[in-house]
């Protein structure tokens, strides 16, 4: 019955009539389970605070002596500024309030006041948000703020929440079984629900929102851990016989050895390949970090078998760089690879899609061209994409559509954060490269003013000079009015002038795809040593003999984005520089300059980044794919989530978790999403 009550009209609240569940309607508030599941977003604490302990931008409440007669002064009919001088304890503070002149006469000269609001250290001023005459009694009471519109107020919403706990508070249902309360010392979801709303103090609404957050980031996890399964139940029968021998071979001819990491995910990826259901798994690492190599080991192992593997990646010059480094590592072997572009016309075209029909071709290279009608595959086993989110959604699809028996990697060089990894990706299986080749020298980082100028293009002649080159990032292509930053044709025109014994090429994004190929193609064969662009060159192809990359207005790119055009230099046995021409002001952007400076690690930085921008910016807001949590953050519950999502793991492959009774509640969530008749994800 409990589970229905929650689902009850919000009009059965006491004291909710048509008018006010109309407007709660418009805050996508419909059920009792909705209002009670409307967290606030932030406190107001009442106790009253020493200001040697305050921290800046807090909302605290201080209790003081007035010092001086309040000043207000008036910007319009409607607008106002007051301040006065209070004294709390042995600081002299300045109280601010914008737009309430009538708290003037609640602030008499020596009369003691107490004021909860927001501080600031910096100018040792507190804007009010509330005002009493004298001492509060309650100094310990902690006022939840709820954001709110239309009619309702924060002080209509407690009262709304206060009627909903009284009324329903014993129907609240609480799905995890009492073992994980045990193991992990959680308060009940009831008492959580109570003090997140109302806390009694500051421990126990630190304990109910980590009741809430491991709730929140279990069941996410649930659901996802459970849809991965039935997907691979729907999917079974899809198991290769790979000759582990062979591969051995394989890796044995390769000139290097392969790092501890590559080991690791070469094992996971044949494993995946020999288990009876389709692989769906995604391969991270670094730039430079050899998961090229990775992938060569996975097509080998099938094509060595008697099927076929495709590789599809975003550009020609990039499919054609990949089919002349798989030719040279398949060499000893006698294995069929070849290159299907937009590029391949007429009866060579005619020819090769011949090869893939009757399975002569056993590797495929290409770009889009591969999931044209006309490419038929004989026996289509392993899909690699590199650069995945280069694509569609629905071209990776369709490659994979195939082969009907095909497994899928995915290859990205941007580092994702574990964190959220493990939620974007949670249907796939992720593998990850955190360690660089042994040997290879790290790119010195340098972050300069404009006025630097003249030591840069020093610089640059001195590299040309022994024979390197040289990129030249810019942000824009064209000037603009609106923003005052270099752009590619201006530093085009202005590098022509000044290194006239170099070729200077130009690359953007209105070139059109054969101009880029053409410019990149001179950019790789020494035809031009410099390179302007605009960040289209960001994932392009190897020109070990690159050794320099400068970023103008660096404070203008994602840290991301700066870290995968430094990747396209270091590629060599040179020694590499990557300087970064930035005059950033904002903090943020200055953190940013000083990050890149001080590590290479794509991984640290990815971290980082979280930690500026937030889950949702890290990957775009609208392919983002990952949830919206009402209480869990990504950047600060990684641990949580980590837990979580093992618990939920492990509780899947329980035979007991699909009958006992302890369990009833978690298997009602399940069916009730549908992720268990593999319905998509929400």
């Amino acid at each position: 019955m409990t589970r229905q009550v929650m689902k009850s009209q919000t009009s059965v609240i006491q004291g909710v009539g048509e008018s006010l569940s109309e407007e709660l309607h418009q805050m996508k508030l419909d059920t009792v389970e909705d209002v009670l599941n409307y967290f606030p977003y932030r406190y107001n604490h009442y106790e009253i605070k020493d200001l040697s302990e305050a921290v800046h931008d807090e909302m605290i409440t201080i209790e003081g002596k007035v010092q001086s007669e309040p000043l207000i002064r008036f910007f319009s009919r409607k607008k106002s500024r007051l301040t006065a001088k209070l004294l709390v304890g042995r600081y002299l503070v300045t109280i601010v309030a914008f737009n309430r002149p009538f708290l003037k006469n609640q602030l008499k000269l020596g009369e003691q006041v107490t004021v909860t609001g927001k501080w600031d250290q910096h100018r040792g001023t507190l804007t009010i948000g509330e005002l009493h005459k004298g001492s509060i009694p309650d100094s310990s009471r902690i006022e939840p703020v709820y954001a709110v519109k239309g009619r309702v107020t924060v002080k209509k919403m407690r009262r709304i929440l206060q009627n909903s706990l009284e009324q329903f508070s014993k129907d609240i249902v609480d799905d995890l079984p009492p073992f994980f309360l045990t193991r992990y010392r959680l308060m009940t979801r009831q008492d959580a629900v109570q003090e997140i709303h109302f806390p009694t103090s500051r421990e126990r609404l630190k304990q109910a929102r980590r009741r809430l957050v491991y709730d929140e980031l279990f069941l996410f996890q649930l659901k996802l851990q459970a849809y991965k399964m039935s997907k691979r139940v729907a999917t079974n029968g899809g198991q290769a016989s790979i000759s582990i021998d062979q591969v051995k071979d394989f890796i044995n001819t390769l000139p290097f050895e392969l790092t501890e990491a590559q080991k690791k995910v070469t094992k996971e990826i044949l494993d995946d390949l020999h288990r009876p259901y389709h692989m769906n798994r995604l391969l991270q690492g670094d730039v430079g970090s050899g998961k090229t190599v990775v992938a060569a080991i996975a097509l080998f192992a099938v094509a060595s078998s008697g099927y076929q593997g495709a590789l599809m990646v975003p550009t020609e010059i990039l499919a054609e760089q990949h089919t002349e480094s798989l030719k040279a590592m398949f060499k000893p072997f006698s294995i069929e690879i070849d290159l299907l572009t937009s590029s391949v016309k007429g009866k060579r075209r005619q020819d090769i899609l011949e090869k893939i029909k009757m399975g002569q071709t056993g590797i495929v290279i290409g770009t889009h061209a591969l999931i044209q009608e006309k490419v038929e595959f004989n026996h289509l086993r392993l899909v690699v994409t590199d650069e995945q989110h280069r694509f569609g959604v629905e071209q990776r699809r369709l490659l994979k559509e195939k082969g009907k028996e095909a497994d899928v990697l995915f290859m990205t060089a941007t580092p994702i954060p574990r964190t959220l990894a493990i939620s974007a990706f949670g249907d796939m299986d992720v593998s990850t490269i955190d360690q660089l080749p042994s040997g290879r020298k790290k790119i010195k980082t340098y972050w300069v003013k404009t006025d630097m100028l003249p030591r840069i293009l020093a610089f640059i002649q001195k590299e040309l000079s022994t024979g390197r080159q040289a990129y030249i990032i810019t942000p824009l292509i064209e000037e603009s009015e609106q923003l005052d930053v270099q752009n590619a044709i201006d530093v085009h025109a202005q590098l022509q002038q000044y290194f006239k014994s170099y070729t200077v090429g130009l690359m953007h994004g209105k070139l059109t795809a054969q101009e880029k190929e053409d410019v990149m193609t001179a950019f790789k064969e020494n035809q031009s040593q410099i390179l302007v662009s605009t960040t289209v060159v960001e994932v392009g192809v190897n020109v070990p003999n690159a050794s320099l990359m400068v970023i103008y207005d660096a404070e203008r790119f994602g840290l991301s984005q700066l870290h995968q055009l430094r990747g396209r230099v270091g590629r060599g046995e040179y020694q590499s520089y990557c300087i970064l021409i930035s005059e950033a002001k904002s903090q943020e952007s200055q953190e940013r300059m000083r990050m890149m400076c001080e590590t290479t690690d794509g991984f640290e930085l990815a971290e980082f980044d979280l930690k500026l921008r937030g889950p949702g910016d890290f990957f775009g807001k609208k392919q983002s794919g990952l949830p919206e949590f009402r209480l869990a953050d990504l950047t600060h519950d990684y641990r949580t989530l980590a837990v979580a999502r093992q618990d939920a793991a492990d509780l899947l492959t329980k035979k007991e978790f699909w009958k006992e009774d302890v369990f009833s509640n978690l298997r009602v969530y399940l069916k009730d999403s549908g992720v268990l008749e593999g319905e998509r994800l929400d």
